[in-house]
Order: structure tokens, then C-alpha cells, then sequence
């Protein structure tokens, strides 16, 4: 596994290490979730805008075939 090094206000780093406390896991794990949330998320909303697109367009993309 690869590992990034990041610069972040000592605020911010202050309230997600308070987040991960909170929510009784490590700041890692706390950090490793919500980026692949956030990336499963971005991967959601393409398909979610692919799918509107095709479905919007059938009879048009029917008619150029």
C-alpha cells in the first residue's frame, strides 16, 4: 500500500483527530473511509449522469444507428 504525506491547518487536523476519537476508531481508519466514500461517491455520480444521459438520448442514438 502506498502512503502520501499531506499539509493541513492544525485546526483542521485538530477537529478530525477529535472525529476519529469521537467516533472510537484511529484517525488512519478515519481518513481511509472517508476518502474511499468520497471517491465511491464521485464514481456514483458519473454513472448516475452517464445513465441520464443514455436514457435521455435513446431515441436520438436510435435514429443515428
Amino acid at each position: 500500500m502506498a502512503s502520501i504525506t499531506i499539509e493541513i491547518p492544525d485546526d483542521r487536523l485538530q477537529q478530525l483527530k477529535d472525529l476519529a476519537t469521537a467516533q472510537g476508531i484511529d484517525l488512519e481508519i478515519l481518513l481511509q473511509t472517508s476518502l474511499a466514500d468520497w471517491l465511491d461517491a464521485q464514481n456514483e455520480d458519473f454513472l448516475d449522469a452517464a445513465e441520464y444521459v443514455l436514457t435521455k438520448n435513446a431515441e436520438l442514438y436510435e435514429r443515428l444507428a
